[in-house]
């Protein structure tokens, strides 16, 4: 089983991943008191794209790298019963994708706060508005496999839930159930 994890970047990816790897014992804390068991590696796309080198460029005007997704796609060939964290994961295969969201002006601000630039902030709001990651997601993975979670208003450890119950296969598929276009008027 390979699921991705995935989403504008401050819709809580990491967060809740990381919610799940401690409740599942595999974190550095003790974790919450939460019935996880998924059974699933958590693998940091971003952290392995850093620390392998697995990019072709860097892009010093928007304080990143650009990853070179064949040689992650390389890497990760052989890798089984994992749950992909990054805004590129749904750039991978995957058995199921949870999409998550949140409120455009939630993220711009959640955004700011953790120090990204006025302009970073409010292009990946529009971006969430606009839903290009879960259109990427439903383009490559079908609508079958896309899994749409609203964090907006909700703790690490409810989205961690949520995502439990996309890898148990708890939950239909729900793909375009999120509306946050009115950001844009």
């Amino acid at each position: 089983m390979r699921v991705a994890v995935t989403g504008t970047p401050g819709t809580g990816k990491t967060t809740a991943t990381r919610v799940i790897e401690e409740a599942d014992g595999r974190g550095s804390g003790s974790g919450p008191d939460l019935d996880i068991g998924i059974g699933l590696e958590v693998v940091h796309l971003n952290h392995l794209i850093e620390d392998e080198e697995l990019y072709t460029a860097i892009d010093e005007d928007r304080d990143s790298v650009v990853a070179d997704l064949d040689a992650l796609a390389e890497r990760l060939e052989n890798r089984d019963d994992v749950l992909l964290e990054s805004h590129l994961a749904h750039h991978l295969d995957a058995d199921r994708v949870a999409v998550l969201r949140c409120d455009p002006a939630t993220l711009e601000t959640r955004l700011r706060e953790r120090g990204e630039s006025e302009t970073k902030a409010r292009e990946n709001a529009e971006s969430e508005a606009l839903d290009v990651v879960l259109a990427e997601a439903v383009d490559r993975h079908g609508l079958e496999s896309v899994y749409e979670i609203d964090t907006t208003d909700r703790t690490p450890e409810a989205v961690a839930g949520e995502l439990a119950a996309v890898c148990r296969g708890e939950r239909e598929p729900s793909a375009g159930t999120v509306d946050f276009v009115e950001y844009l008027t």
